[in-house]
């Protein structure tokens, strides 16, 4: 068909040659499952030991016992994105697939990897049982949406009370706080904070560090383009975060961290602050979460825009898209899909996992106390501020996380800011 051909070229356009090739070989065991009649084959990130993964398989299971259907889990972590687009190249993708809102992902709709679900979201009875602010995340420019929110994102920081009580210090909310705390800790030979200076967890803290300066319009204008250099209050922000990294605030060696480390470090007792996602409290170790407080990261004590200490919140979590495959499928699709909104599901991925959900929903998680402390802050405690995810440019995210990866090292403020416009620049 002219409309499949037209399709794959844009999208091998959009890959970029010589990526496509290789991986398609990987991609064979999509072909059989979407081809059985009266099958789906769905491709998740919820896979392996990321949280909900065996609560998510248990409710496919269920299903197929339920309906006598057949549902092959197809599964992929960080490199779903491309190996989905590599095999929809071929027209081998999968029917659904749950994977994040974010680089990548931003342009499948764009591209017709995958379908908008805009209508569908009425047609089956949805757009009701998820909560609005979701909605608007998950529509791209031209009004169309994406996909069915399905998980979301809240981002607190845990405070271990024992250690800093043993340092003589409260919950630091303000900057001034926590450089006090942060020497403190030193003194007892306790880590301050701990968080990946490699990856994206500290990509993600000094982006929120950078937002205690600006407005919400501000960020979404600096992180589109980039340039820091242009906006006084990111530069007040590169400031502040130098100040914190040279005031010790930071592990030592933080710039060899990742994101599973700094929740080792945590978990251990070895540090005392950990900015971290919801679904990674939900691995905190019992004995250890009784010992912690959640809350946001500390303001700026001069100069800055918050009210209170911040918190990253966004609905950009895990997405249910359909692709062209799956458009062929909706009447296997639509009730697959409205089973994985069911209050069941929803219950058993927040009390099961600790996932915070995109559905509108008032249960709690009773066996991860620290998912539940981050789902009851409130506004008169903490400032939400955006996750960038969804304003930095698809090509300028890897570069970028490496630009920020160096302002954990002993560089200076222009040193940081060269490096994370040049991300953008050569991107």
């Amino acid at each position: 068909m002219t409309h499949g051909i037209s399709r794959r070229a844009v999208l091998r356009a959009a890959l970029g040659a010589g990526i496509a090739s290789p991986l398609l070989a990987g991609c064979g065991a999509l072909t059989p499952a979407s081809g059985k009649p009266g099958a789906l084959s769905v491709h998740t990130q919820l896979s392996g030991a990321v949280a909900g993964a065996r609560v998510f398989a248990d409710a496919v299971a269920a299903y197929e016992r339920r309906t006598s259907r057949t549902v092959a889990l197809l599964k992929n972590g960080s490199d779903l994105p491309i190996v989905f687009e590599t095999s929809s190249l071929a027209g081998a993708e999968a029917d659904v697939a749950l994977v994040n809102l974010q680089g990548r992902t931003l342009s499948w709709t764009g591209l017709g990897a995958t379908i908008p679900v805009t209508g569908l979201l009425d047609d089956w009875g949805l757009r009701e049982q998820i909560i609005p602010e979701a909605v608007a995340e998950w529509t791209d420019g031209s009004g169309n949406v994406r996909a069915f929110p399905f998980t979301r994102t809240n981002w607190p920081v845990s405070f271990n009370t024992r250690l800093l009580e043993q340092a003589g210090v409260g919950i630091p909310t303000t900057s001034d706080d926590l450089i006090v705390a942060a020497e403190a800790l030193r003194a007892k030979g306790i880590g301050p904070v701990t968080v990946g200076g490699s990856d994206w967890s500290g990509q993600k803290l000094f982006l929120q560090i950078i937002q205690g300066f600006l407005t919400a319009e501000e960020s979404k204008r600096v992180f589109a383009s980039g340039k820091l250099s242009e906006s006084a209050g990111a530069l007040a922000g590169v400031e502040h975060f130098v100040e914190l990294r040279d005031a010790g605030v930071f592990i030592d060696n933080v710039q060899g961290y990742t994101s599973d480390s700094e929740l080792t470090q945590f978990n251990t007792g070895k540090a005392a602050i950990v900015p971290a996602m919801s679904s990674a409290l939900a691995k905190v170790p019992a004995d250890r979460a009784r010992e912690v407080v959640v809350g946001g990261w500390p303001k700026p004590s001069r100069g800055g825009v918050l009210d209170h200490p911040s918190v990253i919140r966004s609905y950009n979590g895990h997405g249910i898209w359909i692709s062209e495959n799956g458009a062929k499928k909706l009447d296997l699709v639509q009730p697959f899909v409205q089973y994985l909104y069911s209050d069941e599901v929803t219950d058993a991925m927040i009390l099961g996992s600790g996932r915070d959900m995109s559905r509108v929903t008032d249960t709690l998680s009773t066996d991860f106390p620290l998912v539940a402390q981050a789902s009851r802050l409130t506004s008169a405690q903490v400032s939400p501020v955006m996750l960038p995810d969804l304003i930095i440019p698809q090509s300028a995210f890897e570069p970028m996380i490496q630009a920020t990866a160096t302002a954990y090292g002993p560089v200076s403020v222009e040193r940081i800011v060269d490096v994370f416009e040049k991300a953008y620049a050569t991107a």
